[in-house]
């Protein structure tokens, strides 16, 4: 198990594309509240975040906000394959503080793949790690009472709640913000 909130930076592919975005990377600033990538349309890059945090959300029919995932300074953010094959993200991506990111587009990396078996070799490596990571959080979902995932949650990073709304928090673990909130006083008692 790693002690990293994001699993995937745990692969050996994380170094190819900081080095990517750091090389070849256009900086780009997003203000709080601005979408990195928007569910429906294809994501245009893959970013290196410099500063700043971002959260993943999905839209209920009712247009209600679920968060499925947050990332902070020194992650990637990226609809990680999908976008090199110019498909549709099946989320959005949010600045929740404001956020400078060296940004590699998309279609770069698409052209790239092809041609490139390094490159196609590391798409695979991160997509494996993705992966890992998000089927981590979904078994959790079931094997783990909230409170357990909230420790979980506070121990990888103990700022959280510096860096995100609580309303944020508590849908990333599917709970209610009142629930999140006995949580917290449970461990503070």
């Amino acid at each position: 198990m790693t002690d990293n909130f994001n699993s995937y930076i745990d692969s050996p592919a994380v170094a190819y594309w900081r080095d990517l975005c750091l090389k070849e990377g256009i900086p780009r600033h997003y203000d709080k509240g601005e979408d990195f990538f928007t569910a429906g349309y294809v994501a245009q890059y893959l970013g290196f975040i410099r500063s700043g945090t971002l959260k993943y959300v999905a839209y209920g029919h009712d247009g209600s906000e679920h968060v499925l995932g947050l990332e902070f300074t020194g992650e990637f953010v990226a609809d990680f394959p999908f976008s090199f094959r110019n498909i549709p993200a099946r989320t959005s991506v949010v600045a929740t503080t404001p956020c400078d990111i060296l940004c590699i587009p998309t279609a770069t990396i698409g052209d790239r793949i092809d041609k490139d078996s390094e490159l196609k070799d590391i798409v695979m490596i991160s997509t494996e790690a993705v992966f890992s990571t998000v089927y981590d959080r979904y078994a959790a979902l079931y094997a783990k009472s909230p409170q357990e995932r909230y420790n979980d949650l506070i121990t990888k990073h103990p700022d959280l709640f510096n860096l995100f709304s609580l309303k944020d928090i508590a849908s990333f673990l599917k709970i209610t913000p009142t629930h999140l909130s006995r949580l917290r006083k449970n461990i503070n008692l």
